[in-house]
């Protein structure tokens, strides 16, 4: 054998000894995922991606023609950041598809770089009726205010709650968990007797609880998350005052009953997720979620940020093997009757997903589906 073949030799045995040859590896795509990882949300974030890398690894544990990658970046919850992220990944020409961001308000300035550059956009929380409609490449997987809100008017009239106060985060979401409730309550006959915005992580909700109280109402409407959740109830507590409160599924987290106690006791709200169900695909779910992050149950948003990357995941598998960002976003725009832990999913000509709610309400430390 000459020196050359004595090479080849070589080069081959050093190629199959690494693994295999270089044209016999599997090819990568890739996703972008802006979340917030620091910052005063970074408790959501890290909730995303942990739900993210459980989706991603069995997706690539399954033996298909390709692996994905998703990049991670920090947006910090700030709409400036979620804007250069943005650029980023637009810029990256191997990423097909993005997630993200955590907030209306991110997302919708995030979208405004997707929508020009021609980028999918799936965010998994993102419920400000007016996401979706910046242009064709947004989507989401979680209901809006526009659907939530009336819902969950309704659902307190007919449970005979005329006279309601109702309060909320001073953010471009609690805006709409406001307007598309009260909008609501007063066409069906109902009255708002109280309303009220205050500032994310407000410590002390005392005088809002006091003025609340002095107006009589039958029920009280929020739109908060856990941790401002836990404080109010914790507080109405405090003060003696015993009004039923509502929520949107917004709240709906384990964390809420651990932090306020047995103050969440009779709590209700919407959610499309409980870790209680028990069809198989569910119960996958929260076995994973347990192992990965020694957490008890996931709640409603690493639910939803699950069934996002499964989504994303099963739109660039029908656009392989060319998948490029158009392809991926006509699948998306395809997506029927996906099966996820938070219900199926279709989305519509609009890019809304069709989901549907379920009542719940706190009953001993747990998160109980309820008819009425």
């Amino acid at each position: 054998m000459d020196r050359r073949n004595l090479l080849i030799g070589a080069g081959l045995a050093a190629l199959v000894a690494s693994g295999g040859m270089a044209f016999a590896q599997q090819p990568v795509v890739k996703l972008g995922y802006q979340l917030p990882l620091t910052g005063n949300t970074a408790q959501y974030g890290q909730d995303f991606k942990n739900a993210a890398e459980i989706a991603l690894a069995k997706f690539n544990s399954s033996g298909k023609p390709f692996k994905v990658e998703i990049i991670f970046e920090d947006s910090r919850s700030d709409a400036k950041e979620g804007i250069a992220i943005a650029r980023k990944f637009v810029d990256n020409k191997e990423i097909v598809g993005v997630l993200g961001d955590f907030t209306s308000g991110v997302s919708m300035a995030s979208a405004q770089v997707y929508k020009s550059a021609g980028m999918p956009q799936l965010s998994q929380t993102a419920s400000h009726p007016d996401y979706a409609k910046i242009s064709e490449w947004q989507f989401r997987n979680i209901t809006t205010q526009a659907q939530e809100g009336p819902y969950n008017a309704n659902w307190m009239l007919e449970r005979g709650f005329k006279k309601i106060a109702v309060i909320a985060e001073q953010t471009d979401w609690g805006q709409t968990v406001v307007s598309n409730f009260a909008d609501e309550v007063k066409a069906k006959g109902g009255e708002i007797v109280f309303s009220e915005f205050f500032n994310r992580g407000l410590a002390d909700f005392r005088p809002i609880i006091t003025k609340i109280a002095r107006e009589k109402p039958d029920a009280i409407y929020t739109g908060f998350f856990y941790e401002d959740g836990a404080q109010f109830l914790k507080q109405m507590k405090q003060l003696g005052v015993d009004i039923p409160v509502y929520s949107t599924s917004a709240a709906y987290n384990q964390k809420l009953i651990e932090l306020a106690g047995a103050d969440a006791e009779g709590m209700h709200l919407t959610a499309t997720f409980l870790p209680s169900n028990p069809a198989p695909h569910v119960q996958e779910f929260v076995a994973a979620w347990k192992e990965k992050t020694g957490q008890a149950e996931p709640g409603q948003f690493p639910a939803q940020a699950y069934d996002a990357v499964n989504i994303m995941l099963a739109a660039v598998e029908k656009a392989w093997p060319e998948p490029t960002r158009q392809k991926v976003r006509d699948a998306l725009a395809a997506t029927k009757d996906f099966p996820g832990v938070t219900g199926d999913t279709t989305f519509d000509a609009n890019r809304e997903p069709a989901k549907k709610l379920t009542k719940a309400v706190v009953k001993n430390g747990q998160f109980v589906a309820v008819t009425d």
